[in-house]
């Protein structure tokens, strides 16, 4: 983080000092919300959690070498106190970014693939220049702050993922931190059911990111998506364009390998390039293109970009980590989210990666679709039928026995389980070896632990498995 005294911190977020001895102590440490995470020099972001108050471990924070508190009481330790915590975390990241020798902030949103591609599009950026990038799925109002406090000095290139749950959500976000370039993967229904209408409302909601860009700017928009195309007369920015079927930048010559990997040659203006990328699933193909279109757009060359796609790697868990158990069972966790969109590139994933062994996929319900929550999860049993799956677990209550339904009524075998626990109870006893388990639903329904103890339910020869996730208090 660029240093800033905590006197300097209360100017810049409109916050009072409270128990501060020395108001020139300096934060040089990422501001964190949990207290596990406090290095010496940090802040510490008093929020409620969904638990617990951050106010009770500000005390722990500071002994863990925290230089201050930013809360919204005093805490008995030094704190810099304000109104509304949420409010002076988004006044302390434009601060963060004043002080910051004009980096190029790129900011990216889609219904589905954000993360996954953040994860590309970094690792292509570090190819050109100092990249800081969003960790995890921090893409929201707490969340983008947290990543703009890990820049500093050095920082050139700043990727920024944005996610909205209705109007207005990504124009607060780029007026925390204006975007030079915008990149919009495309419109799903994912959260169709917090945006008050279907895909016309989130395109007028994700169209906000291009909406920000200023005239010497870039929007990168994906081609073969009408509802993203749509967004072009709303920019001022220079459009680039990128896809499969059309775009500026293409892939073209899809192949997949018995692991599910894709190659393909990625092409722009005349120029192609071989890419092979290590990461699972079809869809990433799309994913990778849309990343290369940002490099190329900021001077890469294709084959640079091509290079850097080849050498990624997932960073984020629970998006396509495959454990190969030595019981000769494959888990695939996808489970960190899921939306009809994602399950279907999931679920084209796991018989691509199966290559004709036995398939089990345990999905759970996708949340937040609102009044045609119950047809999209009819359509996905009939995906799971028409698939060729071989047995389906559905994990939930009214919406999983939709899917339940409908896929049995395909010729399924399908079973229909209460909750996390219950799923795997089952799987550790129905599986295999040979078997290709996926574990996928929305966030809330906790299958990221199902999929994470049926990877360690054997020993652990041949895992591999992304970073860990960082609990949060």
């Amino acid at each position: 983080m660029v240093p800033m005294t905590l006197h300097e911190i209360a100017q810049a977020v409109g916050g009072a000092l409270h128990d501060a001895v020395d108001p020139v102590a300096v934060v040089d440490r990422p501001g964190v919300i949990d207290s596990r995470l406090v290095e010496p020099g940090a802040l510490f972001v008093a929020l409620p959690g969904e638990h617990t108050d951050g106010h009770r471990f500000a005390e722990a924070a500071v002994r863990a070498g925290a230089t201050g508190v930013l809360a919204a009481r005093p805490v008995g330790v030094p704190a810099i106190v304000v109104a509304d915590v949420q409010d002076a975390m988004g006044a302390l990241a434009r601060a963060v970014l004043d002080r910051l020798k004009a980096p190029t902030v790129i900011g990216l949103t889609g219904s589905a693939g954000k993360t996954s591609t953040k994860d590309l599009l970094a690792q292509v950026l570090e190819t050109i220049d100092t990249t800081v990038a969003t960790p995890l799925s921090y893409n929201g109002e707490i969340g983008l702050p947290l990543t703009v406090f890990r820049a500093d000095e050095d920082t050139r290139l700043l990727v920024l993922e944005m996610g909205a749950r209705g109007a207005g959500h990504i124009k607060y976000l780029t007026g925390i931190v204006p975007p030079k370039v915008g990149l919009v993967l495309n419109v799903g229904t994912a959260h169709v059911g917090e945006f008050g209408g279907g895909k016309e409302s989130i395109a007028a909601a994700k169209g906000e990111l291009v909406e920000a860009l200023p005239a010497d700017g870039l929007a990168v928009l994906n081609a073969d998506d009408p509802y993203v195309m749509s967004m072009a007369p709303r920019t001022v920015a220079p459009v680039l364009t990128f896809g499969i079927k059309t775009g500026d930048v293409r892939a073209c010559g899809i192949e997949l390998d018995a692991a599910g990997r894709p190659s393909f040659t990625l092409t722009y203006r005349g120029q192609s390039a071989p890419v092979k990328l290590g990461l699972h699933g079809a869809h990433h193909v799309s994913n990778a293109t849309a990343a290369a279109a940002v490099a190329v757009g900021l001077g890469a060359s294709l084959r640079q970009t091509a290079d850097a796609l080849a050498g990624a790697r997932q960073l984020t868990p629970g998006r396509m980590d495959i454990t190969d158990r030595p019981d000769g069972v494959t888990v695939i966790d996808d489970a960190f989210n899921a939306n009809p969109e994602s399950m279907a590139a999931a679920l084209a994933a796991l018989t691509a990666i199966a290559g004709g062994r036995r398939t089990v996929a345990v999905l759970g319900e996708m949340r937040e679709l609102g009044a045609q929550s119950g047809d999209h999860h009819a359509r996905l049993g009939r995906l799971v039928a028409e698939s060729g799956i071989h047995h389906l677990i559905a994990v939930g209550d009214q919406d999983a026995a939709l899917v339940h339904a409908t896929a049995a009524e395909g010729g399924v075998n399908a079973t229909l389980v209460p909750d996390r626990d219950a799923a795997l109870d089952l799987l550790l006893t129905y599986l295999k070896p040979g078997d290709v388990v996926l574990v996928k639903g929305s966030h809330s329904t906790g299958l990221e632990e199902t999929a994470l103890r049926l990877a360690d339910a054997a020993s652990r020869p041949g895992r591999r498995r992304g970073p860990g996730r960082a609990a949060q208090r």
